[in-house]
C-alpha cells in the first residue's frame, strides 16, 4: 500500500471513530470526567480515578480536549490496522474501511473512542496485548515496544483494564505450560513487563501528584458497595450489631438498596466521613464477610457476572446533568466553558435508544458467536489464529463480566468498552482466507538462501 493510500486510509477511519464528539463540537462527556481531570489541580487521590488518565487529559485542556479524543482514534486505528496486518488483510484498504465503518455504525466503539473517559483503552489493552503475545515475531522492536508502553499506559489508566490484563497474562502462562507452541515463555514475560509497567506507571504518576507512594484507592468500597446491593452486608450487620466497632450499626435498617445510591447518593456515607471515614470498616465487613457468608458469597457473585455479561448498551452516564464534571470545569479549565456549553450534549440533543436497538443485539449475538469460531478454528486450519484471537477475546470478556460485576457492581458501561471486541472478531472471521502462520513467513525473517544454479 502506498504512503498516500496508506495515509487517507487511516484519515478516514479516524474520523469515522470522532463522528461522535465532531458531531457534538465538543468532546463527549460523562459522569466520572471531572474526577480524572481533578487529579492534577487537587493533588490527591480519589477511588477509582485514575491521576494517569487525568494527566493525559490535562495535557489537552488547551486545545479543548481535543487532542484527547483525537489520540485515542489513532490508538484505535493502530491498533485495528495492526490486527488486519497480523491477519493477512493489509493489502485490502477497502476492507478495512469497511470494517472501521460497520463498527462505527454497529457498535459503541465510535461513542467511547469520543468520550473523555479510560473506557476506550480497555479493549485495545486487550488487542495489544494479544499481539504482543501471540505475534511478536511479526512486529519489529519498535512495535513490540510501542506495545509494552501501549498496554501499560491502559492499564494504568483504571484498575479493572489492569485486573483484566493480569487475567490474560495468567492464561497466556497456563496455555505456555500446556503448549510452549502456542504461547512462547518469552513472550509471556514480555506480557508481565508490560503489566509491571503498567503499575509502575501508576504509582509514579500518583507520587508526583499526590506526593505518596499508593495505588488508587476505592477497591474495598467498592466490593462493600455490591455486598450491600446483593444483601450481605445487612445480614452481617443483623449478625453483628450492636457492635462498638462498627459505625453503621444505628444505620443498620437505613442503609440505600443499591450501590450507587449508598456510594454517590450522600446520606449515611457521606455523613460517617466516606471512603476516608469508613474504609477501614468496610474492609473489615468485607473480609469477615467472605469467610462467614461462603454460599452467598459464590451464588451472588455468579448472579452479578452473568448480569455483567448482558448489560453492553451504549451511553450510561453520557447525560446533560453532569454537575461534577461541569462544576471541576468551571474551577480548573474555565477556557473549555464556551465550547463545552454549546455542544449538542449539554444541549439534551442526544439520544440513545435508537443505537441501542441495534449495539445490544449485534454484541450479544457476536458474543454467541465467539464459540463457535473457536469450534470452526478447531478443524479449519486457516481460521486457527482467529479461533486464537476469539479465545483471547472470551478470557476478556468473561474477566471484565467478573471483575466489573462481582467485585463492583454491573454497568453497562462497563459491559460495552470491552463488547465491541466480539463484534470485531465476526465480521473478521468471513475475511479470513489463509493463515499468515501457515501461508507466509514472518514479515522480519531473513530470506532464504537461492538453491545453486
Amino acid at each position: 500500500m502506498n504512503v498516500a493510500l496508506r495515509a487517507g486510509t487511516w484519515l478516514a477511519a479516524t474520523l469515522a471513530l470522532l463522528a461522535p464528539a465532531l458531531w457534538n463540537r465538543f468532546p463527549l462527556l460523562q459522569f466520572d470526567t471531572g474526577g480524572y481531570l481533578a487529579r492534577w489541580f487537587e493533588g490527591y487521590l480519589v477511588p477509582s480515578r485514575s491521576v494517569v488518565y487525568g494527566l493525559f487529559l490535562t495535557a489537552s485542556w488547551p486545545l479543548d480536549f481535543w487532542p484527547a479524543v483525537v489520540l485515542q482514534a489513532a490508538a484505535a486505528v493502530w491498533m485495528l490496522a495492526l490486527v488486519f496486518r497480523i491477519y493477512g488483510l493489509a493489502e485490502r484498504p477497502p476492507a478495512f474501511l469497511g470494517i472501521i465503518a460497520l463498527l462505527a455504525a454497529t457498535t459503541t466503539l465510535p461513542w467511547i473512542t469520543s468520550i473523555l473517559l479510560t473506557d476506550i483503552f480497555a479493549g485495545l489493552a486487550v488487542l495489544a496485548l494479544h499481539v504482543l503475545v501471540l505475534h511478536a515475531d511479526r512486529l519489529d522492536w519498535r512495535e513490540r515496544s510501542a506495545l509494552v508502553v501501549f498496554v501499560a499506559f491502559a492499564g494504568a489508566t483504571h484498575s479493572a483494564t489492569f485486573l483484566v490484563l493480569i487475567a490474560l497474562t495468567v492464561a497466556a502462562l497456563v496455555v505456555s505450560l500446556i503448549d510452549r507452541s502456542i504461547v512462547p515463555r518469552v513472550e509471556v514475560a514480555r506480557a508481565a513487563c508490560a503489566v509491571a509497567l503498567g503499575a509502575a506507571m501508576l504509582l509514579a504518576a500518583n507520587f508526583a501528584v499526590a506526593k505518596r507512594v499508593a495505588w488508587t484507592p476505592g477497591g474495598y468500597g467498592i466490593v462493600f458497595g455490591r455486598m450491600l446491593q446483593d444483601g450481605i452486608v445487612a445480614r452481617y450487620l443483623d449478625d453483628h450489631c450492636p457492635d462498638p466497632r462498627l459505625r453503621l450499626c444505628p444505620y443498620q435498617h437505613d442503609l440505600p438498596a443499591t450501590a450507587d445510591a449508598f456510594l454517590w447518593g450522600g446520606g449515611v456515607f457521606n455523613k460517617l466521613g466516606r471512603f476516608d471515614g469508613l474504609g477501614d470498616e468496610m474492609r473489615t465487613i468485607v473480609v469477615e464477610s467472605l469467610a462467614a457468608y461462603p454460599g452467598m458469597q459464590i451464588e451472588t457473585a455468579l448472579a452479578a457476572t452473568a448480569k455483567q455479561l448482558v448489560r453492553v448498551a451504549t451511553g450510561e452516564g453520557v447525560l446533560n446533568t453532569l454537575w461534577h464534571t461541569y462544576g471541576i470545569m468551571e474551577r480548573y479549565t474555565p477556557s473549555v466553558l464556551p465550547a463545552m456549553r454549546a455542544a449538542r450534549q449539554q444541549q439534551n440533543e442526544i439520544r440513545f435508544d435508537a443505537m441501542n436497538a441495534v449495539h445490544v443485539p449485534v454484541a450479544l449475538a457476536s458474543m454467541a458467536l465467539l464459540p463457535v469460531i473457536m469450534l470452526f478454528a478447531l478443524w479449519r486450519r486457516s481460521l486457527r489464529e482467529l479461533g486464537i484471537l476469539a479465545a483471547t477475546v472470551t478470557v476478556a470478556i468473561l474477566a471484565n463480566a467478573v471483575i466489573c460485576g462481582a467485585l463492583s457492581n454491573a454497568h453497562d458501561r462497563y459491559g460495552s468498552r470491552i463488547i465491541w471486541l466480539a463484534p470485531l472478531v465476526a465480521v473478521l472471521a468471513p475475511l479470513r482466507r489463509r493463515s499468515p502462520i501457515e501461508d507466509q513467513r514472518p514479515r522480519y525473517a531473513m530470506p532464504l538462501p537461492r538453491a545453486a544454479a
